[in-house]
This record gives structure tokens, C-alpha cells and sequence, in this order.
């Protein structure tokens, strides 16, 4: 764990500081916000930034979504800041710590902030088959490739790959190549020099050189542009960067994960991904099943999630009910665990008291999880039904599945010629010859009024 306090170290903040050492997190210090920039700029990365309250909160979180740097931030200040406290919330502070400082309560944000990183929950066989082949890799340099639908836990994964690594207590940095434009993410990987392009007013070092000795994520790798992936094979292979407008190579030591949401043997074929780059990060892969494939998963995380969100409202201790539990099971949850997630942050604020029904269970727009579950029971019925239609079609002539749907529809119409037609889209005149055709054939041809009873 690492922690950079910011503001001044007089009094109590030193002494939350040794409590934070004590507790086996690495502490840096910086006197304001242009100082913690400029550390986090030159790669001194950070997993938890502990500010005092009467620092500019809202500016410091500002400037770091300014330069897309992610990091939890948490308040810390005397019981008489309150409206200091109050801002920094709304600005975006994950926690705010009271001072003088409780040891207990600064372990549990660091131990908080380390789970985080590396928590996975799984009860399913299907998920402990993958968990298991991550134990094996975990230990080992290799490049991973994490693969799943959007909100299986890819980033999950990639942080538990991390923890249980030799680089465990080196950095973990992660970029999301999907939330970068095309033409910041070179810089943003590789990091730049002092006047490199427009903007470039200081030395940036990239996130190849802030994760060195630990890992580096490329989440959504798929997303990242064509060419830009040629300069991504060559770092992956020599594990050598260049800076934008930099004049020398410089060495970086880290293990490469990679994830996607998409086929990336598919997006080579299509010319979309790099092939050589993809045998680069795919030494092994780790694919994770959709929630709907790992139905034991489901309770486990509900209760959860019921559980963190029920303290972080300051709620008493929600649970489900098994009425609750069981229409979990059978949703669809085509988001996955983020879904799941968040219909649970949602059921807990709902809930009319401490057992959460199936009533508080609730999509986004309000419908309840049962009618859901009963829409996406007829659409999969639906389905089933078009795919045995279709089934049952194959190996049979058009002219024998034209007269069967001629011969059905009139026989819905009670044997009325010119409502068939306009059902069918064709004239009576093709009708009635179509009908006199069948007739010669010998297929029985319902009168008017009249239904068919047999189809030869």
C-alpha cells in the first residue's frame, strides 16, 4: 500500500502518518497540490492519497481527472471542519477521517483500500476453474489475457493476478484504453518530454514507466488505435519505451495484463488488431464466464453487496429474503456483477426494512425485477420457438412451406379468400390460382366458412 499524505505534517497528521506506517503502508509526503502533482507526474505513484481537509479538495480532484489520474482520495481534519468535511465529500473524497487519529480506524481504510485491490468473490465451479488456473500463473511473469463480457470482473481479476504476484508490493497501475483519445494515450502510456507537442510543459512520465518493477493493466485493449499498437508490441517484446519527443530508449520491468470485451482472434481477422501483438499478450488467457453462467455466484455477491452498501448508507444490516434470492438466481443480468451490483446498491435504499423483498428489487426504470425476469422468460421462449420454426423449415422445398403457410392462413380466415390475401400480401387473382393448383394435387381446399382438417 501506497499512501501520499498531502498538506502540512504539524501535530495529529504526523501521527496518522506513523499509525499508517505502523500498519505496513508506505508513506510519502507532499506540502500541497502542485508538489503531489508534480510526484505522481515522475511516476511516484500512489494507491491512497490522505489529505488534509483544509487543502483545496475540489481543485486537487479536479487536477487529477484533468490528467486522468485515478486515485481514491480520503479527508482528514478536525471535528470543528465540518463544512470542510461536507465539501470534500461533495467534491469527491471517498471518506473523511476525524483527527486526532484512531489507529484502528486508519488500518481499515488502508485494509479497505487493499481489499479493493484484490477481493474476489466466487462460490461457482465455473468461476473456480478460472480462479484456480490464476493460481497457477500468478506467481509467474507471463503476459495474461483477461477476456469477458462488460462487468464479468476483469479488473478484478487482473488486481487478484497482482496480489498474489512476486510484484505484490510494487505498483499497480492500470489504463483504460477505451477512455483515452486516440491521440493523449501514446503519451499517456509512454509518458513525454518537456515541450513535445502543444501543452507539454513539464517532463511527464508515462504509465509503462510508473508501474516499473510491478504491472501495468491495458483495460480494453481492443479499443486501443492500429498504429499505435505497433508501438505497444515493440515496449510488450524489448520492454523498452520511448518517451514522446525523448531522445533515448528507457528500460521498464514490469508484467503486461491485458483485457477485452471483445473476439480479439476475430478483430485480427478483420485487420482491426495487431496478430503478433496478440500472441505477445496471450500466453495465457483467462476467460470469465457471464453471471448467468456462474448462478452460484449470484447469492454470494448479493449478500455482498447488500452488506457494503447497507454501511455505506449508514443503514442497519440489510438481507434478502429467499423469495428475494431466488428471483436473483433467475435473472438474466445482462451487465453481469456491475449490474448486479448496482441493483443491489439500488434494493438497499428501496427496502421498507431490514429484509429486502422481491418489490425492492428494481431496474433502473423502476420495473421490478419479477416482471423482468418473467419478460425475459416469453423472450427466451420466443427464441426457442423461431429457432424450431426455423428448424423445421430445413430440407423442405419453398413450394412446399408456400403452401403450407397459403393453406394455414386461410384456414385461420375460415376459408374467406380475399382476407387471406391481404394477409398474404398477394393478389386474390394469385390466390385463387395458387388454391386450383392445390386442389389438382389433391390437397383438401377449405370452402368458405369452413376450416381444413387434413394437409396432404
Amino acid at each position: 500500500m501506497r499512501l501520499l499524505i498531502i498538506g502540512s505534517l504539524e501535530g495529529q497528521l504526523s501521527e496518522a502518518s506513523k499509525m499508517a506506517m505502523d500498519g505496513g503502508a508506505k508513506v510519502a509526503h507532499a506540502g500541497g497540490i502542485e508538489i503531489a502533482l508534480a510526484e505522481l507526474r515522475a511516476g511516484k505513484g500512489a494507491d491512497l492519497l490522505l489529505v488534509d481537509v483544509m487543502v483545496d479538495i475540489p481543485a486537487l480532484i479536479a487536477a487529477l481527472e484533468a490528467e486522468r489520474i485515478h486515485i481514491p482520495v480520503v479527508a482528514c481534519g478536525t471535528e470543528t471542519n465540518a463544512a470542510a468535511a461536507v465539501n470534500a465529500i461533495r467534491a469527491g473524497a471517498k471518506e473523511y477521517i476525524p483527527l486526532p487519529p484512531d489507529a484502528e480506524l486508519i488500518a481499515a481504510v488502508i485494509a479497505a483500500v487493499a481489499r479493493e485491490n484484490s477481493d474476489f468473490l466466487f462460490r461457482d465451479p465455473a468461476m473456480a476453474r478460472v480462479v484456480k488456473l490464476a493460481d497457477q500463473i500468478a506467481s509467474s511473469d507471463a503476459s495474461i489475457l483477461i477476456t469477458g463480457e462488460s462487468g464479468t470482473g476483469k479488473e478484478v481479476m487482473a488486481k487478484y493476478l497482482h496480489a498474489r504476484s512476486r510484484r505484490a508490493s510494487r505498483p499497480f497501475i492500470s489504463i483504460n484504453c477505451a477512455a483515452i483519445p486516440e491521440h493523449l494515450l501514446e503519451s499517456e502510456l509512454f509518458g513525454h518530454e518537456k515541450g513535445a507537442f502543444t501543452g507539454a510543459v513539464a517532463r511527464r512520465i508515462g504509465k509503462f514507466e510508473e508501474a516499473n518493477g510491478g504491472t501495468l493493466l491495458l483495460d480494453e485493449i481492443s479499443e486501443m488505435d492500429f498504429r499505435l499498437q505497433a508501438k505497444l508490441l515493440r515496449a510488450v517484446q524489448e520492454r523498452v519505451i520511448d518517451r514522446v519527443g525523448g531522445t533515448k530508449p528507457v528500460p521498464v520491468d514490469i508484467r503486461i495484463l491485458a483485457t477485452s470485451n471483445r473476439d480479439l482472434a476475430l478483430e485480427v481477422a478483420e485487420g482491426r488488431f495487431r496478430e503478433d501483438l496478440l500472441f505477445r499478450l496471450n500466453v495465457v488467457n483467462l476467460k470469465l464466464p457471464p453471471l448467468r453462467e456462474r448462478p452460484g455466484d449470484i447469492v454470494a455477491l448479493a449478500e455482498h453487496f447488500v452488506a457494503r452498501y447497507s454501511a455505506a448508507n449508514g443503514l442497519t444490516q440489510r438481507v434478502l429474503s429467499q423469495s428475494a434470492r431466488d428471483e436473483l438466481v433467475k435473472a438474466p443480468w445482462q451487465g453481469n456483477v456491475r449490474e448486479l451490483e448496482n441493483t443491489l446498491h439500488r434494493a438497499v435504499l428501496l427496502s421498507q426494512g431490514n429484509v429486502i423483498e422481491p418489490d425492492a428489487i428494481r431496474m433502473p426504470d423502476g420495473t421490478e425485477l419479477t416482471e423482468a425476469v418473467r419478460h425475459n422468460a416469453l423472450a427466451a421462449h420466443a427464441a426457442q420457438t423461431a429457432d424450431a420454426v426455423t428448424r423445421a423449415m430445413v430440407g423442405r422445398t419453398v413450394a412446399d412451406v408456400e403452401r403450407e403457410l397459403i393453406l394455414d392462413t386461410l384456414d385461420h380466415c375460415l376459408g374467406n379468400r380475399t382476407h387471406a390475401a391481404n394477409i398474404l400480401g398477394i393478389s386474390i387473382r394469385t390466390l385463387r390460382n395458387k388454391l386450383n393448383q392445390y386442389a389438382e394435387e389433391g390437397v383438401p381446399i377449405p370452402a368458405p366458412g369452413e376450416h381444413r382438417f387434413s394437409v396432404a
